[in-house]
């Protein structure tokens, strides 16, 4: 590119998009790249502020930013999504389905640590719907060296950035325990609850068992109802450390791999998960704690989307819940809109 004064420009072609701004009406180009400047033009382009503009020069070892950006967009794209047309030199990614959105955080930051190339996308591993945007990709500069994209392309990697995992699981059996509800004396508000947010996921409930605090009935209830289809067994209580509180010994009887119990997330310390491996497949089978039934938002929100989506919860990935694992009970619950589950690296 060279610059030129808007005045002698006519004829040249613009090699970048002219954005106009109307308070209140507008933010969208006047121009486009690869516009022909003509005389009627410069009376437009003067009054946006332009009175120099750059024009295309060729140089082979340059890349132009609306180039530039559909590298970056290569290097995100994954199953799920497409992009926009590029637009004053930006590219965006929508999702094509609902379901779980997983980036790539430390492909992520080592491209945008390249300097003069940006992406920005939304938190990973939170759900998303059809038409929600993704991610946007730019460069900073009106042009950028060839050498530097492949650069990028070498910090993220052969598989994309950024990938739409679709929500599989369909069906689910509750398991209610305590002997307070077995014998009636107290009414079960705890599945409710998780009728409610199975349903949000179009989950069916196929088996709900009320079982007391005996370890051998909750452990024979999960298998039973595995039995009988379901793809995802939640148990409701029981899960304190107080000496009638038996369903995570329930839960390691059936031989399942116990991935964790206990979750640094406040509310759901207190949380365990598992998968029991069998012939109908790998089923997760997770213990909930109380705070499930009461509180807004808790542990259960962060990875019941993971689990429907077939997404395998590692150790690991449980650990990093502890930055951004705290939630501040607002008196206004704006969720997934919030801090809470977004920790640093996720």
């Amino acid at each position: 590119m060279k610059i030129m004064k808007v005045t002698d420009a006519v004829g040249q072609v613009l090699c970048h998009d002219i954005t106009q701004i109307i308070v209140g009406e507008k933010k969208g180009p006047v121009f486009k790249k690869g516009h022909i400047i003509r005389e009627e033009d410069i009376p437009v382009l003067l009054s946006v502020g332009k009175e120099n503009v750059y024009v295309w020069e060729n140089n082979e070892n340059m890349l132009h930013e609306n180039e530039a950006a559909d590298i970056l967009r290569q290097i995100c794209q994954g199953e799920g999504m497409h992009p926009t047309e590029v637009s004053e030199g930006k590219i965006e990614l929508i999702s094509d389905i609902d379901g779980l959105l997983k980036v790539n955080s430390e492909k992520l930051q080592a491209v945008n640590s390249l300097g003069e190339m940006m992406i920005a996308s939304r938190h990973g591993n939170f759900p998303v719907h059809k038409g929600d945007k993704l991610a946007g990709t730019r460069i900073i500069p009106l042009v950028i060296e060839k050498e530097k994209m492949l650069r990028a392309r070498e910090a993220a990697g052969s598989e994309p950035l950024l990938t739409v995992m679709p929500f599989t699981k369909k069906t689910a059996g509750i398991i209610t325990t305590g002997s307070e509800v077995y014998h009636g004396r107290i009414q079960d508000t705890f599945t409710p609850v998780l009728e409610k947010k199975l349903a949000h996921y179009q989950v069916k409930v196929i088996a709900h068992d009320v079982c007391d605090d005996n370890h051998e009935m909750i452990t024979g209830a999960i298998f039973d109802q595995i039995e009988k289809g379901a793809e995802l067994v939640l148990c409701t209580g029981g899960m304190s450390v107080d000496p009638d509180d038996r369903t995570p010994l329930a839960i390691k009887n059936t031989g399942a791999e116990i991935i964790s119990y206990g979750a640094p997330v406040l509310p759901g310390a207190m949380f365990l998960l598992s998968y029991f491996k069998g012939s109908k497949g790998t089923i997760p089978v997770a213990g909930l704690p109380g705070c499930v039934m009461y509180a807004k938002r808790t542990i259960f929100d962060l990875i019941l989307p993971r689990l429907l989506a077939e997404d395998k919860v590692s150790a690991r990935d449980l650990a990093m819940l502890g930055e951004g694992g705290l939630c501040l009970n607002c008196p206004v619950c704006i969720f997934p809109n919030c801090g809470f589950g977004k920790g640093a690296g996720r």
